[in-house]
């Protein structure tokens, strides 16, 4: 009902704005009427130039209604490419990461609970825009059994310098195996303003988002999947270990970034004084009305002894607050240098404290991190480069330095090199966790991550070439804890380990496009190697995504049409399991998953500004096997018909 509301809401506003008012009767006195013969003069038509999207680093791009091979993959749940990603069986449920260099890092503590965050909008994910005519943008796309997913997105200009958007993603998805619905929303409102002088700017947003997903802990018996007894073809007859389970992360932002110059004119030496403010909450829940599960007719218990015997109902609490203060001179010939200190303080809690016969768990962890940093941006002909180093000065020992250099050899051809240099403090639910569930609590003061990474990007017409090598020590890890004893009474006791050799990371990524005529060939290929002493960091070795289609031009140019097929597959490893009481992933050697293929079919097509997708995915898994996994105890998805469409409107 809401998101028929919203969409309710954009709509009207569309209508709305988009308005002409029309004179009641012939102004007689106007410099051109019906009776000139003078024609009149044509109406300013904007440009693409003028529909910008703006990132929170200032950096532009335009607003694209094309259908590209790329617009295909972008078209999903997250709306970004996922290679490198593996989704589990229902839309809104979390992923499994097969391409390690996707994570990204902070050197501050964040709350935790990462594998309820692919899509949570953090910060600098936030989009602001400016736009010469009101736009808005609608999304659909059908999902697994009952239920919708829309994302409506609508902004406007008031003024060539004050600009707001409103939208609100909503998903609701019933899913094909028991105690798996999923119902998401995320909602955000944006804006940007300058004064008409252009010495102040400033970007600022809300955003409210919520996650519900039931947890039904993966399958019991992998047998009975894997047996193709058609009798199981109706996943909700397999069972799983947790039929009345489910896990709830909200949260709130509230974000202000703007800045100042103080020199009246704008010069070749500038003078800026700028301020971030961010204030955020998070709350996750992991709620389970029934304790004891059943396995095959056998009581099990699958998280170990609890302190409850029914209605368990674990909870987390967070905010944070973060100030960052910068002075930043600017010279356009030797580039921009900025000075900035900042203030981070996090609160993550409970209500009580747990006096256990070994420990105390205390009911709290809270920071003040105080950090100074230096940064230097240069931009000259066909270089680009930032430099940027930061470092505590509290008690706690953290830092970041990363160096990023480009060059530009023309429009379609560049090299850039970037390293950096972390030592970072773990997330909070690391050092602390409280559950009803007695080897679930824990209060930890775990050392300092320390990744360094280099990184080299090589694109061009021809092939674009990424290489990543990084080296981790002190990585910190969930890990199954359990007994041989627990294993036999179908347990999973989950805590966090710090691992204390290196680790060595390796990867290669390609990726390039052959046409020929009306047809063409994507490919994708990713190398991973991993050097350690124990199995802790666990990838495949090759991922590959290869799309053979069609373009062709129809009825006078009025629809592009393209149709292909896309082969995806990534060969066997031991793969990360899911644990939905922490909302984490652990590391798991006893089962590999992978080394299957999938095929999809896809039927795109564009008229005017709509974009219209049918796609068969996964069409061969009813003839190659049911050995399909996103996770050791969750298989991945069936064969299913999906529909959907992107429907841009410039009033």
């Amino acid at each position: 009902m809401r998101i028929l509301f919203f969409l309710y809401f954009l709509t009207l506003s569309t209508l709305l704005f988009s308005q002409e008012k029309k004179p009641i009767g012939m102004d007689f006195n106007s410099k051109y009427n019906s009776s000139d013969s003078i024609k009149k003069p044509k109406e300013k038509v904007a440009t693409i130039d003028m529909y910008r999207v703006i990132t929170l680093e200032r950096d532009t791009t335009y607003i694209d209604t094309s259908l590209t091979i790329k617009k295909l993959y972008s078209f999903n749940y997250l709306r970004k490419d996922t290679f490198g990603l593996m989704p589990f069986p229902n839309e809104g449920q979390t992923y499994n990461t097969l391409q390690y260099s996707l994570n990204s890092f902070s050197p501050l503590p964040e709350f935790g609970f990462k594998a309820k965050h692919f899509n949570f909008k953090e910060a600098n994910e936030i989009r602001y825009s400016s736009v010469a005519t009101p736009v808005t943008e609608l999304y659909f796309k059908t999902v697994m059994k009952q239920g919708q997913n829309v994302d409506a997105f609508f902004t406007v200009n008031i003024s060539p310098r004050l600009n707001f958007s409103i939208a609100y993603k909503g998903l609701r998805s019933e899913g094909r195996y028991i105690n798996q619905l999923s119902s998401t929303g995320n909602f955000r409102f944006t804006t940007s303003y300058n004064t008409l002088n252009k010495r102040y700017f400033a970007n600022a947003h809300f955003v409210s988002q919520d996650i519900l997903n039931e947890e039904n802990g993966g399958i019991t018996t992998i047998e009975d999947f894997e047996s193709e007894n058609p009798d199981f073809q109706n996943r909700e007859r397999l069972e799983v270990f947790l039929t009345d389970a489910k896990s709830f992360l909200k949260g709130k932002r509230v974000f202000l970034d703007h800045l100042f110059r103080v020199n009246s004119n704008k010069g070749s030496n500038n003078l800026y004084v700028s301020h971030q403010f961010n204030y955020e909450n998070k709350y996750f829940e992991y709620n389970q009305a029934t304790v004891q599960s059943s396995v095959g007719g056998r009581t099990v218990y699958r998280f170990g002894d609890s302190y409850k015997t029914s209605g368990i109902n674990d909870q987390t609490h967070y905010n944070k607050t973060y100030n960052k203060v910068g002075l930043i001179y600017e010279n356009t010939t030797l580039g921009k240098f900025q000075f900035y200190a900042d203030d981070f303080f996090s609160n993550f809690y409970y209500n009580q404290i747990l006096i256990l016969d070994d420990e105390t768990v205390p009911s709290s962890l809270s920071r003040r991190i105080n950090s100074i940093a230096g940064q230097y941006d240069y931009q000259k002909n066909k270089w680009t480069g930032k430099f940027l180093f930061t470092r505590s000065v509290t008690n706690q020992s953290l830092s970041n330095m990363e160096a990023k250099l480009q060059y530009e050899l023309n429009d379609e051809t560049q090299l850039s090199f970037q390293y950096q240099n972390i030592n970072k403090l773990a997330n909070d639910n690391y050092n602390l966790y409280q559950s009803s569930y007695v080897n679930y609590n824990w209060s930890n003061d775990f050392k300092n991550e320390k990744i360094n990474s280099i990184i080299v990007n090589a694109n061009s017409p021809w092939v674009d070439v990424s290489v990543q090598y990084s080296t981790l020590n002190d990585h910190l890890y969930f890990a199954d804890v359990s007994t041989p004893d627990q294993i036999a009474l179908r347990q999973q006791i989950i805590a966090p380990a710090q691992y204390a050799n290196t680790i060595n990371y390796l990867s290669v990524k390609a990726s390039n496009e052959f046409k020929y005529g009306k047809f063409a060939l994507d490919n994708t290929i990713l190398y991973q190697k991993v050097d350690q002493s124990n199995a802790i960091l666990n990838v495949p070795e090759f991922l590959t995504r290869n799309t053979l289609y069609f373009s062709q031009e129809m009825f006078r140019k009025a629809l592009f049409l393209q149709t292909g097929v896309t082969f995806n597959y990534f060969t066997n490893y031991y793969a990360n399991e899911y644990n939905p009481v922490i909302a984490e992933f652990f590391v798991q050697n006893n089962k590999e998953i992978g080394n299957f293929t999938n095929f999809d079919f896809f039927i795109n097509a564009k008229i005017q500004r709509t974009r219209i997708y049918l796609i068969a995915e996964h069409f061969n898994s009813s003839f190659s096997g049911n050995n399909f996994y996103s996770s050791p105890n969750n298989p991945y998805r069936d064969f299913m018909i999906r529909f959907g469409l992107v429907w841009n409107f410039f009033q």
